[in-house]
């Protein structure tokens, strides 16, 4: 297409929204944004980079980061493993490159957590690298503007749309090339009612032409979605006229790893009240501590991207420590440990 990437490049140049990871090429602060963005709105996440930034400003703070002070900075945005795996990789960064961010598509590839599409944004955005990006805005953009009817997420329509970004890539100016790609997406080419009437591109636009606009890009099968039921055991003791609560870590490769929880029975279905408490599990967890269910609260879904969590808080006193490997805390502290967005809920309308 004749003249395209100079009009897209000039484009964003006019467009570009103000961010502040737009201010900069430091590539530890494209990695931030990055890596909160790719399951985040800007809106969402403009805060979190902010937050997070200022708490951790450069590989070597987050480095050697607690995991809770990290994991209580991301707590809200989902998808933890992200933030572990940028602790991951600010270690690597600090023993396998003096601490100095790696410039190279290849190298930035290495580092725990940093797929293709971060890489490239990385290398031609600090860097200058000319590497094509390819995110969610740039497939819908690319799949109307040309036509192409592979499914997006197939082998085949990865690699033909890749393929295209890479031939239309702006080797001289390839950061904002592939900001370019992204932003229009973002701004004009949207999932929902495309600003097709204000497009710069309409007159080559092969969907609108066609009548395809909201039929491409062709989506493959649906994720198959697993319902998960969770009953939270609020469990409060009261002693020298202060009330504790029982926490654990979750551990393992489960949803919500690191992050911290209510004591927890999850059961193959939806349970009431009484089938709860004749539960093995629930007489295993409160033994010995004269457990009583005070009250329950309603059934909360809470939607992840492979699965429906079926939650259920339960209020429960005991008048002796409870058993197990849990934390006693003092309900005073509850903020200070890292929680799924799920259990701040709850303990924020606990709290009104």
């Amino acid at each position: 297409m004749e003249g395209f990437t100079t009009k897209l490049v000039n484009w964003y140049r006019v467009n570009r929204r103000d961010f502040p990871w737009r201010r900069t090429q430091d590539p530890y602060r494209i990695w931030v944004s990055e890596i909160i963005l790719q399951q985040t709105r800007i809106e969402q996440g403009l805060g979190y980079y902010e937050r997070f930034t200022e708490r951790f400003p450069d590989i070597r703070s987050l480095s050697i980061a607690r995991p809770d002070d990290v994991m209580r900075c991301w707590q809200g945005l989902g998808y933890y493993s992200r933030a572990r795996n940028m602790m991951e990789a600010a270690r690597q960064i600090m023993e396998q490159h003096g601490g100095i961010f790696p410039s190279t598509f290849a190298e930035i590839r290495t580092l725990k957590g940093i797929g293709p599409y971060t890489a490239a944004a990385i290398a031609s955005i600090s860097f200058g690298e000319p590497v094509p990006v390819v995110d969610g805005n740039v497939i819908r953009f690319l799949s109307r503007l040309f036509g192409i009817e592979e499914p997006a997420d197939s082998t085949t329509g990865k690699k033909t749309i890749h393929s295209l970004a890479a031939r239309l890539l702006d080797p001289q100016h390839p950061g904002d090339f592939n900001q370019g790609l992204m932003e229009f997406g973002q701004q004009c080419c949207k999932p929902a009612n495309p600003l097709c009437h204000q497009c710069i591109f309409s007159r080559d636009c092969r969907a609108l032409q066609t009548g395809k606009t909201d039929q491409l890009p062709v989506k493959g099968k649906p994720v198959k979605v697993t319902d998960r039921y969770f009953h939270y055991l609020v469990v409060t003791y009261t002693a020298d006229m202060d009330t504790f609560f029982y926490i654990h870590r979750r551990e393992g490769k489960d949803i919500w790893n690191g992050l911290y929880e209510f004591p927890l029975i999850e059961t193959t279905g939806a349970v009431t009240p009484a089938q709860l408490v004749k539960s093995g599990e629930w007489k295993e967890l409160t033994r010995g501590c004269g457990a009583r269910l005070i009250r329950s609260g309603p059934e909360v879904k809470h939607q992840l991207s492979h699965r429906l969590i079926h939650a259920v808080f339960f209020e429960v006193k005991v008048n002796r420590p409870l058993p197990g490997n849990f934390l006693q805390i003092n309900e005073k502290d509850i903020n200070k440990y890292p929680m799924a967005k799920l259990t701040e809920k709850y303990l924020n309308g606990r709290n009104k």
